[in-house]
């Protein structure tokens, strides 16, 4: 082990020490918990080997990076692209740090270095960093990329404080990779300006894109500074306060209004999920944070509340969220249109991030159900299997035909003018690690069934735990724990939802048969009984070197219906194995997938097949003759545009 790594692991050790400050369980830090096989080992050493140098080149070939070089005067030129790309190259470098923590690379290493000189460079004397308005400033081209004619002017629609958001997210994942204070610095800098600029009986503003307020949060974890967690919290409670503040703009100037922005009516009385999905996930996941470490009732009841009507009313069977292209919106209650699901992959991100938030808040499993519904459908979808393409919307139907991917493909693109979604994935997927395990006193999540090789800290003594599964295909998780010496403590095993017997929480969408087998515990060979609590089996004894968990659940082909009043998915039904959902493509059904016809009770054969789609189970069934096949909807559209749907029609069976 390098020093290099050494220090990060150790730097990561505090951040979660400090986090046990706030939210009452922590989360074991991705640096100690090793994907050393399996489902996900290979998606993140794509997205270590490919994605990431992808991107960067991307960023190069667009101009992101070189509008550093321009605004800091290091070269001439003018502004390339939108108001908003800054945040598209920090989000690559924050990636990038968490692979250095990982897998270091002084090639890497480096060459962050040299991004980080132009970041500086950009960064004016008294901390702004904003480089189409240093560079156009404030001329005609500024106002018409909507970033305002002065600084702060159309905080609504200037992604200002978006940008620097992600800079600070990026900085810190920087400094805990490294220990160097370069990148740090400049996002301490450019806080420091903003809070002298903003706040009350200052400039009082709302950022018209949530994000800022996590980056804030995870300034203040780093440093300690009290002032970056205040500033966050104003920013946040400044939302919907008219009475606080001018409306700045009028939101009814925008072309949205202030229901696009979270900004209609105060946080704390928001209690449905309305307007641009991603903004909100982002805005969801501050709020939690606050809610943990200043121990808010009212935002917590209100994060409640928000999270009842999205899975209750608003989610989509993949964990997508965002029924809308006008505002990548969410709709109505029940508004779940299949063709035309937004279902951005942002929001994926931000869906999860929120998720994983109230898990550490409250310790129930469900969160972490909606989590990995996400993480296998939604999210996964993403990114091709080559890692070199993306899904910026991800629809549950399609004709093969219509270019629903922000107009450009009926498939995945390798790029787009606004570039979001690919920079998240990237930083998302070498995070991952940090999901699997979660640590309370005496007691150990285990919420991610991946296999891993992991060092947990239990009331102060590291405890070795090797996972090894080839979920999702398959139920049956190994579990072999190694504390020094002979240990009592409690292991949590997350019971998922579609284990024992619903496919979400709440009742949007239901199993046709509710019947489940319950899952099977055994220690050292032996059946062990559990309890239940908040969606966990708890195991309590005491564990000693090489003792061997195994927790095996049932993972039948399930039916399942949406609510009656999801008027798209009325009379149909989709089909589920395990956390996966499936999906007909056209390439494997005569070309044809949105005509399919599922009868109640159709007996689905599962089939591993190693060398289609990068290793996957398929599902297939004789259907009036013809052979039906299924294939997870992450999987879609690897071969040219075709019709794809997760929701088929349904018949009784005839006799």
């Amino acid at each position: 082990m390098t020093k290099r790594t050494v220090y990060a692991l150790v730097l990561s050790l505090l951040a979660a020490v400090a986090s046990a400050q706030d939210y009452p369980i922590v989360p074991v830090p991705f640096t100690s918990v090793a994907i050393n096989g399996g489902f996900w080992q290979s998606r993140l050493a794509t997205n270590r080997t490919v994605t990431i140098p992808f991107d960067f080149r991307k960023c190069e070939e667009t101009g992101r990076i070189a509008n550093f070089a321009v605004a800091g005067g290091l070269a001439k030129g003018t502004f390339k692209g939108k108001r908003y790309d800054d945040s598209d190259v920090f989000k690559v470098v924050e990636g990038a740090s968490y692979s250095l923590q990982t897998h270091y690379d002084p090639k890497l290493d480096h060459y962050l270095d040299s991004l980080i000189t132009l970041f500086a460079a950009a960064q004016e004397p008294d901390g702004y960093l904003y480089t189409i308005r240093s560079i156009l400033k404030d001329s005609a081209n500024i106002k018409d990329d909507q970033a305002g004619p002065t600084r702060f002017s159309y905080v609504a629609g200037s992604h200002e404080l978006y940008n620097v958001g992600h800079m600070y997210e990026a900085a810190v994942a920087h400094f805990q990779a490294t220990g160097k204070r370069s990148f740090l610095n400049v996002a301490l800098k450019n806080a420091d300006y903003l809070m002298r600029t903003i706040g009350p009986d200052k400039l009082i503003v709302v950022p018209g894109h949530q994000e800022i307020e996590i980056g804030l949060v995870k300034l203040y974890r780093v440093t300690k500074d009290k002032r970056y967690l205040d500033f966050a919290r104003f920013l946040l409670d400044m939302r919907g306060r008219a009475d606080k503040r001018p409306l700045f703009p009028d939101p009814a100037k925008t072309g949205q209004g202030a229901s696009y922005l979270q900004d209609h009516i105060p946080v704390t009385q928001q209690k449905t999920a309305v307007g641009h999905s991603v903004r909100a996930g982002y805005m969801y996941a501050a709020m939690s944070d606050i809610a943990a470490i200043q121990n808010d009732k009212a935002y917590m009841d209100a994060l409640l509340a928000i999270w009842n009507d999205v899975v209750e009313r608003k989610q989509y069977l993949t964990g997508g969220l965002g029924a809308r292209g006008h505002g990548e919106a969410f709709g109505e209650a029940y508004e779940l249109p299949n063709d035309v699901a937004y279902a951005e992959t942002c929001a994926a991100v931000a869906n999860m991030l929120w998720n994983h938030r109230m898990f550490l808040l409250t310790g129930d499993a469900k969160y972490m159900d909606v989590f990995e519904r996400v993480l296998y459908n939604g999210f996964l979808a993403g990114v091709s299997l080559e890692g070199d393409s993306f899904f910026y919307v991800n629809p549950l139907a399609s004709d093969g035909k219509r270019k629903f991917n922000v107009g450009q493909a009926a498939t995945r693109a390798p790029w787009f003018g606004t570039s979001c979604c690919p920079t998240n994935v990237v930083r998302f997927l070498p995070s991952l690690p940090g999901y699997v395990y979660a640590t309370k006193g005496n007691d150990v999540f285990i919420n991610l069934f991946l296999t891993n090789q992991s060092t947990v800290s239990v009331n102060g003594k590291p405890v070795q735990i090797r996972q090894e599964t080839n979920y999702p295909w398959d139920g049956k998780v190994s579990v072999t724990v190694q504390p020094k010496q002979p240990q009592a403590f409690t292991m949590q095993l997350r019971l998922p939802g579609w284990a024992s017997g619903k496919p979400m929480p709440g009742y949007l969408y239901e199993y046709v048969n509710t019947t489940a087998k319950a899952p099977v515990l055994l220690v050292n060979g032996k059946s062990v009984s559990y309890e239940t609590e908040n969606g966990y089996a708890r195991v309590s004894r005491t564990w000693r070197p090489g003792d061997r968990l195994e927790w095996t659940l049932d993972m039948p082909v399930r039916e399942v219906k949406a609510n009656e009043q999801v008027t798209d998915d009325r009379h149909k039904v989709a089909i589920e194995r395990g956390p996966v959902v499936y999906c007909a493509e056209g390439v494997d059904n005569g070309g044809q997938a949105l005509s399919l016809v599922v009868p109640a009770g159709t007996a689905f054969r599962p089939q591993m097949q190693p060398d289609k789609l990068g290793g996957i189970l398929s599902l297939s069934a004789q259907e009036a003759g013809k052979n039906v096949t299924l294939i997870p909807y992450y999987a879609w559209s690897h071969r040219g545009p075709n019709e794809m749907s997760v929701w088929f029609g349904q018949v009784k069976p005839t006799k």
